[in-house]
């Protein structure tokens, strides 16, 4: 009951400081709710970003993958820093100089119109179809396995998870919808700070765990009695090969912290270039110690169980059902419902932008005044939202299907990467060469992974099976030998997709030299040390490297 009331206590404080911070900003207009009236701080900016990257099936997935290959896979995190000052010193001057709300009106400027809508399209199909119920479904599922909810409710198992999802999403709608950017920014910078100051408990009530009561004790144990799984550099058959840092990984990366609408909204609404920037590198400077929280617990867990467990995805829930006081369980539930609830919020926002701004307004009603696009954005929202909570039931195993789903969203995020960093660093492919792009990446990507993957490594696995070769390690460690590793393969058809469009380009140029315009939004005055703390963030993350590599 203890811990009930603690979770209800630190939710419902969360969200009345949400309203007292956002009674003044105008909701009516498109950049009052969709950017929270470009008004958005260093501090709220690098929470937001914070809370709106993690969410359960990556704290519990990150974990499980780091209780299965040990400290190599730091680099989903570790690496996401670097990325972020990138965003920070070239694409988020570009992103405020032209006043942007979307990614993809960057694409309408530099290209088309038809250009903006298929990038729209294609990100409101991997959030809707994809994200918000698979977010829904996993973060239930965390929630009613902490509090037992059917037995709590005396209800079958299947009957509190339907209760959990739409209690998840009418909460995280009603952020989402009827707050607009800056309810959803203020709520992740509070939620921010918990889940920090929760996450952190974990490894060091498991550390205490395994070493007598002694965090350093357990750590000087872990390192000692496991000394090959604190090797920075992955291997042949992990889930992040050491080499796969310098292709595809770094790819993905730039993607998702530079031109993912979900994530880089935040930076958008900055109330200028300079606090936008020192945003992008306070979380850079956070993101570095990410894998105290999404990989040392697994790494802590494999210690524990001494490796014993029924399925890697165990090791985060089983581990802070075994060292976690009592006590403490409410609040870090509180604080893991509030990383739920931003990445359904976060993803339903971006949503309701895309389809305001992009569709409604470009395509459906371009008379349309301001708070008539906000008002339609809301009514999709509601849609969605209400889609996705209908949909969430049905999955019937989030955690493999997101780890399916990280690599299937290469579909879209390398051809949309590419076009938008030839639109910015060139001036005249035309339209055409993006259509191509987008078109051409999808479809080779495809290819690859669904056919020409499934066809080389079902054979080498059936020859090994044929040969008496039956020990998974080995399997798996052939599997990765027949073909290679999908961020290889997306970093080939980024350069593919490179050439391509040049060549288009030089073939058919566009008759005019792309120019970007300055609409003087915000000041573009960027943040006068962003290019020597970049360069302290990317050094901090090399050494790291250095350091743990075996």
């Amino acid at each position: 009951m203890l811990g009930i009331i603690s979770f209800v206590g630190f939710t419902l404080l969360v969200a009345v400081i949400s309203y007292y911070a956002t009674r003044s900003t105008d909701e009516k207009s498109s950049d009052g709710y969709f950017l929270g009236g470009r008004s958005l701080t260093a501090g709220v900016i690098a929470g937001s970003l914070l809370l709106t990257n993690l969410s359960t099936e990556q704290i519990v997935g990150l974990n499980g993958s780091a209780y299965t290959d040990g400290l190599s896979v730091m680099a989903w995190e570790t690496l996401a820093a670097i990325a972020m000052v990138i965003t920070a010193v070239f694409l988020l001057p570009r992103y405020l100089k032209g006043g942007l709300t979307t990614i993809p009106q960057f694409l309408s400027k530099r290209f088309d119109v038809a250009t903006k809508t298929i990038t729209s399209g294609l990100f409101l199909t991997g959030y809707v179809v994809v994200l918000l119920p698979v977010i829904l479904y996993s973060g239930s599922v965390a929630i009613s396995g902490m509090f037992n909810v059917p037995e709590l409710l005396g209800v079958s198992n299947a009957t509190a998870l339907v209760v959990c999802i739409w209690g998840i999403g009418i909460v995280g709608s009603i952020y989402a919808i009827f707050g607009g950017l800056k309810a959803v920014a203020v709520s992740d910078s509070i939620n921010a700070i918990g889940l920090i100051l929760g996450g952190i408990l974990i490894p060091i009530f498991g550390l205490m765990a395994i070493g007598d009561g002694s965090v350093f004790g357990g750590l000087e144990t872990l390192m000692n009695t496991e000394p090959e799984r604190f090797d920075s550099t992955g291997n042949a058959g992990q889930e992040v090969p050491f080499a796969t840092i310098f292709t595809g990984m770094m790819l993905v990366q730039l993607f998702y912290w530079g031109t993912n609408q979900q994530i880089i909204q935040r930076a958008l609404g900055a109330k200028n270039l300079a606090e936008g920037q020192k945003g992008l590198l306070l979380a850079s400077f956070l993101k570095i110690l990410g894998p105290l929280i999404l990989v040392l617990p697994g790494m802590i867990a494999y210690h524990y169980f001494e490796g014993g467990l029924a399925s890697s995805d165990l090791a985060y829930p089983e581990l802070v059902r075994a060292v976690l006081p009592k006590p403490f369980v409410g609040f870090f539930a509180a604080v893991l419902f509030g990383a739920i609830l931003s990445s359904f919020n976060s993803v339903l926002n971006s949503s309701v932008t895309l389809f305001g701004i992009d569709i409604y307004k470009q395509h459906i009603n371009k008379e349309a005044v301001e708070n008539k696009v906000v008002k339609v954005g809301k009514i999709f929202g509601i849609c969605l939202a209400l889609a996705a909570m209908f949909i969430a039931p049905m999955i019937a195993n989030a955690g493999s299907l997101f780890n399916y789903l990280q690599e299937i969203n290469g579909i879209y995020t390398i051809p949309i990467f590419t076009i938008i960093v030839i639109g910015y660093v060139t001036k005249r492919v035309p339209a055409i060469a993006a259509k191509i792009g987008i078109f051409s990446g999808s479809i080779l990507y495809i290819i690859s992974q669904f056919w020409l993957k499934n066809k080389f490594v079902g054979d080498a696995l059936d020859e090994a099976r044929a040969n008496g070769i039956i020990d998974p390690a080995a399997l798996k460690l052939l599997e990765s030998e027949a073909y290679p590793h999908y961020l290889h393969v997306m970093a080939i058809l980024f350069v593919s997709n490179i050439i391509i469009m040049l060549l288009i380009g030089k073939i058919w140029p566009r008759k005019e030299a792309f120019e970007l315009e300055y609409t003087r939004q915000v000041s573009i005055e960027p943040y006068k040390y962003v290019k020597q703390v970049g360069i302290l963030v990317v050094l901090i993350v090399v050494g790291i490297y250095i350091y743990f590599a075996k």
